[in-house]
């Protein structure tokens, strides 16, 4: 049994999954309240199933890019867990997680995450046999820069996430670019199931203390400090 955690963007996710298929699932939009909402959703989801802690044979983590609160609240959740069940763990790009739901489509494949201070994280997949291809680096940057580069690649495109929505005028202005729906917008919780099952079963887990969050700028704090005067 395999408990499944992103935190990386508004919503929090939690799931409970056996050889790939999931068990049930909870997904909360929270805003800013990660730490005060997973750790009852994680309670609520396990007396739900029927499922008890020393049942769990693995953690799965979303491990962003995405907003810096939730991100440290999901990853460090899910290490303690981890360390205190002795159990391995996995960490997935929550990019990703938006993406493999769209796994069939036969376009270039984007997902863009809300990054705040108008930005976008985003990532750019094609389909391979049996799943996804991720192409070149995750990245963040402005919404005109990400319409640069769909503008420069010249394919079709569907995009998907939040970071899609929320600027969806500049991404519609694009010929050939299609924007998946609001059910596409949040990385899922079932995605984390099925892609963290299989790396289980090719044994490509990690210790807790190697699961790290997928920072690609600097947080606000970090920022703010700077500014101030010494």
């Amino acid at each position: 049994m395999l408990l499944a955690i992103d935190t990386a963007t508004a919503q929090v996710g939690v799931a409970v999954g056996v050889d790939g298929a999931v068990v049930g699932r909870v997904e909360l939009a929270r805003g800013q309240r990660h730490a005060e909402a997973l750790a009852p959703a994680i309670e609520y989801l396990l007396q739900a199933t029927g499922v008890r802690l020393d049942q769990l044979a693995g953690i799965a983590v979303g491990i962003g890019p995405g907003l810096f609160t939730g991100l440290r609240v999901g990853v460090t959740t899910a290490r303690v867990m981890a360390q205190v069940l002795r159990i391995p763990i996995v960490g997935v790009a929550s990019l990703d997680l938006v993406a493999y739901p769209l796994r069939h489509t036969s376009r270039l494949l984007v997902a863009a995450l809300d990054a705040r201070r108008k930005e976008v994280f985003w990532s750019a997949y094609r389909t391979v046999p049996g799943g996804l291809q991720r192409l070149g680096d995750y990245a963040v940057g402005t919404p005109a820069e990400l319409v640069a580069e769909l503008e420069a690649h010249g394919a079709e495109v569907l995009l998907a996430g939040d970071g899609a929505l929320r600027y969806r005028e500049a991404f519609e202005a694009v010929d050939r670019v299609e924007l998946a729906g609001p059910e596409f917008a949040m990385p899922s919780a079932g995605a984390l199931i099925e892609l963290a099952c299989a790396r289980f079963e090719r044994e490509e887990f990690s210790r807790p203390t190697e699961i790290l969050p997928l920072y690609l700028r600097r947080s606000d704090a970090e920022i703010e400090w700077e500014r101030k005067p010494a």
